[in-house]
């Protein structure tokens, strides 16, 4: 069955995957995927990653961060913004904070996907993705 929104589905699986207290979730594989998992983990929303190629499409493996005293994820919400129906450009001065800088965007741009914080250091607007606090 095809996924009309493939960065829905990611960060549903990944919602479900928390809620579900799993530790581990594996999600079909892309490049946007895969940049948006990077971005995670440099910021520390999740504990390691895996891509796995093989196969026709392959999988992203990805190990959740869970707080060590209460249980809870580390990832408290996860927002899609721009959606098929509707995209979400923004330009430099235009990319919103979340949560007033205690969250990050994930913005597609000409540079690669970037946090809305380093958009703003390399001085380039693009498709705000989602929201992570």
């Amino acid at each position: 069955m095809a996924v009309t929104d493939p960065i829905a589905d990611y960060l549903t699986r990944i919602r479900n995957a928390q809620m579900a207290g799993h530790t581990v979730v594996e999600i079909p594989a892309s490049n946007l995927k895969a940049k948006m998992t990077e971005v995670l983990y440099d910021n520390g929303y999740i504990h390691k990653y895996k891509v796995d190629r093989t196969g026709v499409q392959g999988v992203i493996k990805i190990a959740l961060k869970y707080d060590p005293n209460t249980k809870r994820p580390v990832i408290r919400e996860l927002i899609r913004i721009s959606k098929p129906g509707l995209r979400k450009f923004f330009k430099t001065n235009e990319i919103p904070r979340v949560i007033n800088g205690l969250g990050i965007a994930i913005v597609s741009t000409s540079k690669g996907v970037l946090t809305d914080k380093q958009a703003r250091e390399a001085k380039v607007g693009g498709e705000v993705l989602c929201y992570i606090y």
